[in-house]
């Protein structure tokens, strides 16, 4: 069998989970030895066999990002002819996956990471791009033979966003995560070096500086928070200059007021965002649309207990009260996700930060068995299993219907 996988993020270009997603399926097909598995991925070629780069197009390069997008996908889909199967990973790479589809006669199957009707700010970065963006995804998730959602809350989202697909078309297969590359490594050095002092009590965030993240709801918490805690924010790549000035402006703020608030914008190595993760004593993942989260795994394999919004796919992942804490939140049913009563949001999100510092010890434990959860619930061999039964799955009524 020959599949081909679509996507955007691709080694060395990841900057999200989809990317870690995408990269961690691909090895984990590649390694059964019996899948002709090939990568055809946004940006310049990639030296690895069995993958494919697809950089702009130069007659598009003043076009709205994406119209841009829309160029790569019409390259990228004629040389997926010939695959028994496609596989597209976010809109950007959707509509690559739809126009293969009808190009080769190939099923197509779409795995939802996140969704256009979920995210209206998004008009603020793409202008009138949004609305292609969310025309080329809706066209390929009507088109698909079937939606991989990445939790159980994703599949409900897919099917209020669109409600025509048929709901048997939407399989839940959780992200995964790399418990031998995640887990606990103290580095104090590179802690140091940061500006974290690692015998003090710490509140870690990493995640893109985006609306979804809710990283200013975190900025406004971390101000209720003892004044012995720090604050250390990995983050970076905003979405627009306005959601920038934003957290710029409550960063300057919060550090008007308290000590031990560290910003680090650069994109870190693994080794170092583990070394950040082993000194913590609690991650903070305070988004607002978060269709699974694979920070938090990342967190619980590095032994790491975690307070998160209870939104999307997060409580798939954290336990409350056993890997960590959720915080409940009432929301617009607009697609935007905004608290109804911010102020209670981050109310509630800085009181169970200053729960979870307050007793170290009961952090550990909670770390200890969110590593657990981790490394037996969301193995990435298992995933892999399951998408190639949806694969299977796909093939078996298209040849059922051929006949």
């Amino acid at each position: 069998m020959r599949v081909d996988i679509l996507s955007k993020e691709y080694p060395p270009n990841i900057y999200g989970g989809a990317g870690v997603h995408v990269a961690e399926l691909v090895r984990a097909l590649r390694d059964r030895g019996d899948i002709d598995t090939r990568v055809r991925a946004f940006g310049s070629p990639v030296v690895e066999e069995g993958t494919s780069g697809y950089g702009d197009l130069p007659d598009l390069a003043a076009a709205n990002p994406a119209v841009r997008t829309m160029g790569v996908d019409i390259a990228m889909a004629g040389d997926c002819v010939g695959a028994d199967l496609v596989h597209s990973h976010t809109w950007y790479a959707n509509f690559a996956g739809h126009v293969a589809s009808l190009l080769g006669g190939m099923p197509h199957v779409v795995t939802a990471h996140s969704l256009e009707p979920m995210r209206p700010w998004k008009a603020e970065q793409l202008g009138g791009g949004y609305r292609l963006s969310s025309f080329m995804e809706r066209t390929a998730y009507e088109g698909a033979d079937a939606v991989i959602a990445v939790s159980e809350g994703m599949r409900q989202d897919v099917l209020r966003s669109y409600p025509g697909i048929d709901p048997d078309k939407v399989k839940v297969v959780h992200n995964g995560i790399d418990s031998e590359l995640w887990q606990r490594r103290e580095d104090l050095d590179v802690v140091r070096r940061h500006g974290v002092d690692p015998d003090k009590p710490s509140v870690v965030f990493v995640g893109r500086i985006t609306r979804q993240k809710g990283l200013p709801y975190l900025l406004r918490a971390a101000a209720q928070l003892p004044p012995d805690v720090q604050l250390v924010l990995c983050a970076g790549a905003p979405d627009t200059p306005e959601i920038l000035a934003e957290v710029e402006g409550l960063m300057d703020e919060l550090k008007a007021g308290r000590d031990g608030v560290v910003w680090i914008a650069e994109m870190l190595p693994r080794a170092e965002v583990v070394a950040l993760l082993s000194s913590a004593t609690v991650f903070a993942c305070p988004s607002i649309y978060e269709p699974l989260g694979i920070v938090n795994l990342e967190a619980m394999a590095c032994e790491l207990a975690v307070v998160a919004t209870a939104t999307g796919g997060i409580p798939e992942v954290v336990v409350h009260g056993e890997t960590g804490w959720l915080v409940p939140i009432e929301q617009h049913q607009d697609g935007s996700g905004i608290p109804l009563d911010p102020q209670k949001f981050v109310d509630d999100l800085a009181a169970a930060l200053t729960d979870a510092v307050s007793d170290p010890a009961r952090a550990e434990q909670m770390g200890r068995a969110g590593r657990a959860r981790a490394v037996e619930s969301f193995s990435w061999a298992s995933i892999g299993e399951q998408t190639l039964r949806v694969y299977e799955d796909v093939l078996h009524r298209r040849s059922e219907t051929a006949g």
